[in-house]
């Protein structure tokens, strides 16, 4: 615990000593009130992306999830961080007004990856921040903890057009531990769980030895390791800031299973959504969002409830 105390209190001297100097990359985030306290006091903070909002559902579909993300987190204990660009400025927390400005902007706003930052901040743009992102800006100001749906991954057919999402490097650079529901079902699960493996990134599946696979509770691929408390996990981030070992963790929580999708109408809806998106060219980072909205459209909503849930 004693990396995670020293933490804390070189957070406590950046808000409150103002000569203590700070890297120009961090004077250029502009922190919430209520994050930049909670910081400073050690209390917890988990960050939240922005992309779901601005490209995973409709305005005020969009709006009305992101508020009940941010409501569930302040009734487990802790304060939210939802991380977006605006105006060409990194915001770490944000207000009411700022999650609606959001939602409303829609696909206007940039999908950001990490690769696409120095440009949308540049330009004085506005962008919603990916996984790879989310946590870059997460571990700029100190915070740990990062609380998503589903990660990025290798695409299917990667061994050949090598599509795989900087979210998996990201991991392997970034020691910010990253809760989620597994891997989007629309990727190539088992080549994404190598890469990480490739990345030194730690894996575990929550109280299951199978992990899994977004939209449904499993995958078919194992797990590599297995936690089974909060307790559990606490240990397992503590250890990996201890041994400073720089790299992420994912820890992926199964949906639950009255919410579970059906994974044949899943797959079949998948395989369908793959095939039209070689047919139309849609690639890069414009083909997850496409293969997700075409997947709700094919499952009736039933993949979108999924995802929200």
């Amino acid at each position: 615990m004693a990396s995670w105390a020293l933490s804390r209190i070189t957070n406590l001297q950046k808000h409150f000593n103002p000569t203590n100097p700070t890297s120009k990359g961090e004077r250029m985030v502009k922190i919430s009130p209520e994050v930049s306290e909670a910081l400073s006091l050690g209390k917890a903070v988990v960050a939240l992306e922005s992309t779901i909002i601005s490209h995973g559902m409709p305005y005020p579909q969009n709006l009305e999830t992101a508020k009940e993300v941010e409501a569930i987190v302040r009734q487990n204990g802790a304060i939210p961080a939802t991380i977006a660009i605006l105006d060409g400025i990194p915001c770490v927390g944000l207000s009411v007004e700022e999650l609606e400005r959001l939602a409303i902007l829609g696909r206007k706003a940039r999908k950001t990856a990490r690769r696409d930052i120095a440009h949308v901040v540049a330009t004085g743009g506005n962008g919603a921040t990916t996984v790879s992102t989310t946590m870059f800006f997460a571990s700029m100001v100190g915070i740990p903890i990062f609380v998503t749906g589903g990660i990025g991954g290798v695409h299917r057919h990667g061994e050949s057009t090598m599509d795989i999402s900087s979210d998996l490097i990201e991991l392997g650079r970034t020691p910010v531990a990253v809760v989620s529901a597994g891997v989007k079902s629309i990727l190539d699960i088992s080549r994404t769980l190598e890469y990480l493996e490739t990345q030194g990134v730690c894996v575990a599946a929550y109280q299951t030895s199978e992990f899994p696979a977004f939209f449904t509770e499993k995958s078919g691929c194992q797990a590599p390791c297995r936690v089974d408390s909060p307790e559990d996990c606490a240990r397992l981030i503590d250890t990996n800031i201890n041994l400073q070992l720089k790299t992420g963790i994912l820890i992926a929580v199964p949906i639950p299973t009255q919410h579970s999708a059906s994974g044949n109408i899943i797959e079949s809806a998948i395989q369908r959504a793959l095939k039209e998106a070689r047919e139309q060219n849609i690639s890069g980072s414009a083909e997850t969002p496409f293969l997700l909205a075409r997947v709700n459209e094919l499952t009736g909503g039933t993949s979108l409830s999924s995802s929200i849930l």
